[in-house]
């Protein structure tokens, strides 16, 4: 093996190697290490997506749901809860109501979201902790109090003191829609959890709910949060089912997974792009080490005649254009993992130095860009790139030990 990795490197830093041949095998290395290095920054980037849906996103949507197809509401509520409580799936359950209407502020209005929550069920749950605790407080012992996502509040330019007004739709007995009913509120806090969310979402309390949508039984129906949330579509099949009362179900795939999907579509993408990416790369080395057996086709001949067999100039030259590929994909790998743990700030710095916003939180769930390195990610595109890189070598070599000594020389 000592001979062959002498031979190898013998040849690869042979004086008398054409520059062009350089030139393709430089550019061959480069191209390695550029796909290794955006692969692994861009799969970093999707982890961060994921991880910030997860904990932002599906800490403030319930995970599951459900609620009464009646106008009375959900009955035995108590018992049912106390039910779910005790499933090792569920992580925190808790009654709730939900209404659409309209917000009214001056001559300002702003469609939302109503959710009914009962502070007491509620203070345990994930959504409570992005709450300041000194807003959740005066959440808790004001019956009147609304608390307001942060582009609501803005939209309507109130602030945690002011009095707004609830609107909500009212149907008469014949089925057609009647005055409004209209309830004053007072904001007592913000929600802040990103992106559209922001813009609709609205807390009161599950007792001044029950009165002004007229919930007999006091709650709508019932929201869990599970500890993984990807078992919620199958358990909310079982448990809607288990219900004695007609109920509807649903689960935070069918409200939310389209961003969940979309992840996952990019991150194949991705893959695959930048997979091809190296792939062209390697096939370089094809070129490289082709032009180096035809440069090279006395050197080899000479080896032969001094009894070097076909097996040992294989493994010659595929060590040669392996150690192309082993420095692209080192380079890029190093340089790939180093971004990724600092992607983040490496953003900020560039949109405070360009005063530009990479991500808007209008529009996003976040308003930075996310990077969470895994290293399964880091050992996938390796060893992607190695055997891409492997498999390019083995036409040139083969070739080069079907030289004829007798021909060449």
């Amino acid at each position: 093996m000592a001979l062959v990795w002498q031979l190898a490197w013998r040849l690869r830093s042979s004086k008398r190697q054409n520059g062009f041949i350089s030139f393709i095998s430089a550019s061959s290395t480069l191209g390695i290490g550029l796909g290794c290095f955006v692969l692994i920054v861009l799969l970093s980037v999707m982890n961060g997506f994921e991880r910030e849906l997860k904990q932002r996103i599906l800490s403030a949507v319930p995970h599951g749901e459900v609620w009464a197809v009646g106008a009375k509401g959900l009955q035995d509520w108590p018992v049912l809860l106390e039910q779910l409580a005790k499933d090792p799936r569920i992580a925190h359950v808790e009654p709730y109501s939900k209404a659409t209407g309209m917000l009214q502020k001056g001559s300002t209005m702003k469609a939302i979201t109503v959710t009914a929550v009962d502070p007491e069920y509620a203070a345990s749950s994930r959504l409570a902790s992005l709450i300041p605790a000194q807003q959740w407080a005066a959440f808790s012992a004001q019956q009147n109090g609304i608390l307001l996502g942060k582009g609501a509040r803005q939209k309507l330019a109130v602030s945690i003191g002011d009095t707004v007004q609830l609107l909500l739709p009212s149907l008469s007995d014949d089925l057609t829609f009647a005055a409004p009913k209209a309830v004053w509120l007072t904001v007592v806090g913000e929600i802040s959890i990103g992106g559209e969310l922001d813009n609709h979402l609205a807390l009161i309390q599950l007792q001044k709910s029950a009165a002004i949508l007229g919930v007999e039984t006091g709650a709508q129906g019932l929201r869990m949060q599970f500890h993984d949330p990807f078992v919620a579509p199958s358990a909310m099949y079982n448990i809607g089912y288990s219900v004695k009362q007609h109920v509807y179900m649903s689960d935070w795939t069918r409200t939310q997974g389209h961003l969940y999907q979309d992840i996952q579509l990019v991150r194949s993408v991705v893959y695959l792009a930048l997979t091809l990416l190296i792939a062209v790369a390697c096939f370089n080395i094809v070129s490289t080490l082709v032009m180096a057996v035809s440069e090279k086709r006395a050197e080899v001949a000479m080896l032969m005649t001094l009894g070097a067999r076909g097996s040992l100039i294989t493994q010659v030259f595929m060590l040669q254009g392996l150690i192309n590929g082993f420095v692209g994909t080192l380079i890029g790998a190093g340089a790939g993992v180093l971004v990724a743990q600092n992607l983040s700030d490496i953003a900020r710095g560039i949109e405070s130095v360009l005063g530009i916003t990479l991500l808007s939180g209008d529009i996003y769930f976040i308003d930075f860009l996310p990077s969470e390195l895994a290293p399964t990610d880091v050992v996938a595109t390796v060893l992607i790139a190695l055997s891409l890189s492997v498999i390019a070598t083995v036409y040139p070599a083969r070739t080069a030990s079907k030289i004829d000594p007798a021909r060449v020389l």
